[in-house]
């Protein structure tokens, strides 16, 4: 089986390679990053319809390339993928769904941590519905860390990155029943994360994780 990933940028790209190579070892794992995503999101401040229609055009590239599902990596364009669902025959899945479900399972007071600013909105609705779905009240305090994944990405710094989102996470830990880090790029921290009162939650595992049964299905 084939399940295509699509990027907008090379920072999780080997993360997530490494855990389907864990989780999902007979699968053959497409690429397709388009950094150029991220960025346009980034510079209009808002998912745009013109990132969504690359998006939905990815999507369709994937299922013609005879892929049985898709994951979409990153948050700031989630809700693209709810747009390209319609057009589709096989599954799109968001690889911060499992995480944004667990948060709401976990307690009330959620902390959300992101480096980008345009990963907050949409990363608080899907907490947000998922919180519906589940028939449960939650509070979710967002916290920005500007400019990090921005250092990350031209510096290549990842103890700088590190430090400057571990502050704010401790921060967030504090004052809420669980923390939830927006970015996959973030993941890398959770072993310093382990020190906190509260649980520290990130996308990338639990994300990939979720494709284990359509994988299984199709063997």
């Amino acid at each position: 089986m084939k399940i295509a990933v699509i990027h907008t940028g090379p920072v999780t790209l080997n993360p997530i390679k490494a855990l389907f190579k864990q989780w999902l070892p007979e699968v053959e794992m497409v690429n397709i990053v388009d950094d150029s995503l991220l960025n346009d999101v980034m510079k209009a401040g808002h998912l745009t319809e013109a990132v969504t229609s690359r998006i939905v055009r990815y999507a369709l590239m994937a299922q013609e390339m005879g892929c049985g599902a898709i994951l979409n990596q990153c948050s700031s364009v989630s809700e693209a993928v709810d747009v390209a669902r319609s057009c589709l025959r096989i599954p799109y899945f968001k690889i911060d769904e499992p995480m944004a479900k667990q948060a709401v399972e976990t307690g009330p007071r959620i902390g959300l941590v992101a480096t980008v600013e345009t990963t907050l909105p949409p990363s608080r609705r899907l907490i947000e519905a998922e919180a519906l779905k589940q028939n449960r009240t939650v509070t979710v305090q967002e916290y920005l860390v500007p400019g990090a994944l921005a250092y990350l990405m031209e510096t290549q710094d990842q103890e700088g990155h590190n430090r400057m989102v571990f502050d704010t996470i401790q921060k967030a830990a504090g004052e809420n029943d669980v923390v939830v880090m927006a970015q996959g790029s973030m993941a890398i921290l959770l072993p310093l994360c382990k020190t906190l009162a509260v649980p520290v939650l990130a996308s990338l595992e639990a994300g990939v994780r979720q494709l284990i049964p359509i994988a299984e299905r199709q063997e």
